[in-house]
């Protein structure tokens, strides 16, 4: 193999000598030259982490987590709440659920990137290693102030989230982690780290080691151990690395260049070129396969100056400041958006008052039909997706349920109409912001090729509130009026949470997700000019008068984000935080003297038109916008009265008379003379033909009338037939027998089956009541501060029962061997009512075994009260309540050694 039959490319840092200088840190096993790391950020008299009060070392998990007290037990569970379903018997077992597979990988994925790090780091090192050697895996040859201050945290995270257990001096990373992260061929370690001398030549013969030990100079061994230690302790003695590689060939060492930072494996072949050959023969690289080699762990970490990550990343990015506004023009910037919002969800349900495009048999909205609702609200289609599903999430729209179905605004949008227009952009807000359906997805599709539409299924990702909240308490760590960077917003994220990588390479999702976040929040009205404004902090349950505390310390990594930090501590925000009811009714009233006030009056033009100065009331918002179309929108909403549009108040039950009134009530103008022609003319017309059903017939008292429709051309595709001199059957359904005659330039009028004209009200198609999807939640939700107390003294308390000495009797009757603890007692029924009586005259507590009607078995400690009819009733520890238990389901029965519980 020479330089060029290497498949990936890494370097040696930048001034780094590759290993020909000399240096006090030594790899992993070694004795450290600098400070001793046992106490190495901790106040002084602090107890090491993980060690028991008494100063004993747990030997387990499940010890490490009995010593931490109430507090961390409770810290676990809110940052792990997968460990509460169910909830655990003991500790042991609890220890036992925090060990496996699923509950790790949740764990490691909601670490921020310097904890993940230094997990990381542990996988590598000795198991289990002192903080000393860890600092060194991190830091290198040269000291970081910032890692030294950082690392304390790093690990306490982990300690609080049970992934490492042990004092300072014996640091254990928990099996299953060690083995996500260790290095192995087919899932290569983040930190770019191969096998151990002693794991590479695991298969070796005897006589390739002598080999290699010589030609390294050292001396021949008597066995393969001592042969793999003494080329070990060569790779791991900086002083005679060095005097190693500074025999080496400059291609030798370019191929090593090549390999530091990984991947350290490399492909050979039959005939490797003298340079890797030079190398082999030294054990500089050891064979992983016939035709591969890898560059051994003791052998990179010398060549990294004792580092296991190329960047270290101790700190987080902080979010920069791209532009400055004064915090009232952010506020009006962005209570204009939510006025535009609010008028764009009312604009589209408004038009499909009278039933909307059908439901797709796969669920969802056709994309002809998306097209033509964003070219009705006049904005692209991917925002046209986000308006649908803001309404869609707040209840507010939904499908009908008919055979042919459809949708339609729902009973919750006459609801929300009613409310003052803060209150509803609060309830729309804040439906966004614990949303997780995405409608940035749509057009998109999924794992099995299937495009995503709008309203259909597929759109939910349960990521998406967490990252809506950590993005916006990012923006609110900013002075108000500062607009974050948003590269430095993203960057930020990364830290707090490493991206996995997407489908096929593409961008992380929850990089995607947050980049939407921003565009939405802009949307929305929650940003203005890419600030955070008011309202929206108080929706977030931040505080108003003063800027938060930079969340990129190292102290509180997450905070203001909505969410506890990765060491399961409480978010500083949480001081502020109020019921979401009671937020946002803040938020609305912050809001309600930033928008428009409504007038209750418009302004009539000669020219068919009126001009709304602002937000109309909703009476005369309802009435002006059947009586006239929507002509532009902006400072002021111009208003067309054209014949359709006043035939259509007419259909609406008012009458000319009606018309008249309204405007001169509501103009401050007069109302000009076209107009008034215009209402009674079409009012004239109105309902001289009269459509009904048959298939469909038109009836009219003026026969000429008809006449001339059977005479028009344009009639033809009604297939009309005359029945009588006053009536004509249609082979057309009445529906478009109406709009044929309409297109015609006539005014039709429907009518019932009793000959009385059918009134078309705009608000006549609704849904049935219809709840709002639920959110799809990222794992087990957060458990609330009632649960975990609870959860937290049954699980001590059945630990108390598990772990308690109780008195062996002095001639056991199980002859199956002594009993322990943990195990059910057995004793005969005699020797259980006898126990449990002398307990209840004594009020002393005992040690029962228990088993339930399900056959399920465990283990009590109770204070029996009352013996009597075949129960007994007592205090139980472990359920911290009064209990009866039937005697015949108790197994056995033990005193205990020390009846203090």
């Amino acid at each position: 193999m020479g330089i060029g039959e290497l498949d990936r490319e890494a370097h040696v840092p930048e001034g780094t000598d590759g290993g020909t200088g000399g240096g006090t840190v030594r790899g992993p096993g070694g004795t450290r030259g600098r400070t001793p790391g046992g106490t190495r950020g901790r106040t002084p008299g602090e107890t090491p982490g993980g060690a028991h009060p008494s100063g004993q070392v747990p030997r387990t998990l499940a010890e490490s987590l009995r010593a931490g007290g109430d507090g961390a037990l409770t810290a676990l569970l809110r940052a792990r709440p997968d460990l509460l379903a169910p909830v655990p018997n003991d500790l042991t077992q609890l220890a036992t659920r925090a060990g496996t597979r699923a509950s790790v990988v949740r764990a490691l994925e909601r670490l921020d990137r310097f904890a993940l790090q230094t997990a990381e780091a542990l996988a590598v090192a000795p198991d289990p290693a002192p903080y000393p050697v860890l600092l060194a895996l991190l830091t290198g040859d040269t000291p970081d102030p910032a890692i030294e201050r950082a690392l304390p945290r790093a690990v306490g995270v982990l300690r609080a989230q049970a992934l490492v257990w042990g004092d300072d001096e014996r640091l254990r990373l928990v099996r299953t982690a060690r083995e996500l992260l260790a290095p192995s061929p087919q899932h290569p370690s983040p930190t770019g780290l191969g096998p151990t001398v002693a794991e590479a030549t695991s298969g070796m013969s005897p006589g390739r080691l002598q080999e290699i030990i010589a030609t390294a100079g050292l001396p021949a061994t008597h066995d393969p151990v001592s042969a793999v230690a003494g080329l070990t302790e060569l790779f791991t003695d900086r002083t005679r690395m060095a005097a190693l590689l500074d025999t080496a060939p400059p291609e030798a060492l370019a191929v090593l260049d090549r390999l530091v930072w990984g991947p350290p494996y490399g492909e050979v072949t039959a005939s490797p070129a003298p340079p890797v050959r030079w190398l082999r023969d030294r054990g500089l690289l050891l064979p992983a396969s016939t035709r591969t080699v890898v560059l051994p762990r003791e052998a990179a970490l010398h060549l990294r100056g004792g580092r296991a990550h190329r960047l270290p990343e101790p700190a987080a990015p902080k979010v920069e400041t791209a532009r400055e506004y004064r915090p009232q023009v952010v506020d009006d910037a962005a209570a204009g958006q939510a006025y535009a919002a609010l008028d764009t969800v009312a604009e589209l349900l408004k038009s499909w008052d009278q039933g909307g495009p059908p439901v797709l048999r796969a669920g969802g909205l056709a994309v002809r039909d998306l097209k033509r609702t964003a070219a009705a609200l006049d904005v692209p289609e991917r925002f046209a997706s986000f308006w649908l599903e803001l309404a869609y999430g707040a209840g507010l729209l939904a499908a009908d349920g008919e055979a042919d179905e459809k949708y339609a605004p729902t009973p919750a949008y006459d609801s929300w109409l009613d409310q003052p227009p803060a209150e509803r952009w609060a309830a729309i807000a804040g439906t966004w912001l614990a949303a997780t359906r995405t409608a940035a997805l749509v057009g998109g599709q999924d794992a099995k090729g299937r495009t995503l539409a709008a309203l259909g299924p597929g759109l939910d990702r349960s990521a998406a509130p967490e990252v809506r909240r950590r993005v916006l308490g990012l923006l609110a760590t900013l002075p108000p009026g500062a607009a974050a960077d948003p590269e430095t917003v993203l960057a930020r994220l990364r830290w707090g949470r490493p991206p996995r990588a997407g489908v096929n390479g593409s961008l992380d999702p929850r990089e995607q997700l947050a980049r939407w976040t921003l565009e939405e929040a802009e949307l929305l009205g929650i940003t203005g000019r890419g600030a955070l404004a008011a309202p929206a902090r108080a929706l977030l349950n931040l505080p108003l008068a003063e800027a938060a505390p930079d969340v990129a310390s190292d102290a509180a990594p997450d905070a203001l984000t909505g969410l506890t930090d990765s060491a399961g501590a409480a978010d500083p925000a949480g001081a502020h935080a109020c019921e979401p009811s009671v937020a946002a009714s803040r938020a609305a009233t912050l809001l309600a003297p930033l928008l428009p006030e409504a007038v209750d009056h418009v302004l009539l033009q000669a020219d068919l038109t009126a001009v709304a100065p602002g937000p109309l009331l909703r009476p005369l918002a309802d009435l002006l916008s059947v009586l006239a179309d929507v002509e532009s929108k902006g400072g002021a909403t111009v208003y067309r009265f054209t014949p359709g549009s006043v035939r259509r108040a007419l259909d609406a039950g008012r009458t000319a008379s009606d018309l008249h009134t309204f405007l001169t009530t509501h103009s401050r103008t007069p109302v000009p003379q076209p107009l008034s022609y215009l209402i009674d003319d079409v009012a004239r017309r109105h309902g001289h033909l009269r459509v009904g059903a048959a298939s469909s017939y038109v009836r009219c008292d003026d026969d000429a009338v008809l006449g001339e429709i059977l005479a028009d051309r344009r009639a033809a595709p009604l297939r009309l037939r005359r029945l009588a001199p006053t009536v004509l059957a249609a082979q057309a359904d009445p529906t478009a027998l109406l709009d044929g005659l309409r297109g015609m330039g006539y005014a039709p009028a429907a009518e019932s089956a009793e000959g009385d004209v059918l009134i078309a009200r705009a608000d006549a198609r609704r849904t049935p009541p219809r709840t709002a999807p639920a959110p799809v939640p990222e794992g087990p939700p957060t458990p609330d501060a009632t649960l975990l107390s609870a959860a937290v003294r049954a699980i001590l308390a059945g630990d108390r029962a598990a772990t308690v000495a109780r008195k062996e009797p002095a001639a056991p009757t199980d002859t199956t061997g002594p009993r322990t603890n943990g195990t059910l007692p057995r004793t005969s029924a005699a020797e259980t009512l006898a126990t449990v009586q002398a307990a209840a005259m004594t009020g002393s507590a005992v040690w029962i075994g228990y088993v339930n009607a399900e056959g399920a078995a465990s283990q009590r400690v109770i204070a029996p009260v009352r013996v009597e009819g075949g129960f007994v009733t007592g205090y139980d520890h472990t359920a911290d309540e009064v209990r009866t238990y039937p005697l015949h389901r108790i197994t056995g029965v033990a005193e205990l050694a020390d009846d203090d519980v």
